[in-house]
């Protein structure tokens, strides 16, 4: 995927989500930060629901497991679109 390839490139410490691949949309760019993984929330929440989970319990998973976690600099943005 280029998204993986240039945000490897430009933040080779950048972190990525596991198994939301799908979900990927983008770059963030910040000022005088590293760039970010940028990812759909609707996309999650597809990705979830294709797993198995209604939306309603997809978008409970997502603001308890990803939204709200902070790893770092590096944490991966969201973008509610």
């Amino acid at each position: 995927m280029k998204l993986r390839e240039t945000l490897a490139e430009e933040n080779p410490e950048a972190l990525l989500w596991d198994g939301f691949d799908e979900a990927l949309i983008g770059i963030a760019y910040r000022a005088r930060k590293p760039p970010l993984a940028l990812y759909s929330a609707s996309k999650c929440v597809e990705v979830l629901c294709a797993d198995g989970m209604d939306e309603h319990e997809a978008r409970g998973y997502l603001d308890f497991n990803t939204f709200s976690a902070y790893m770092g600099e590096h944490t991966p943005c969201f973008i509610q679109d």
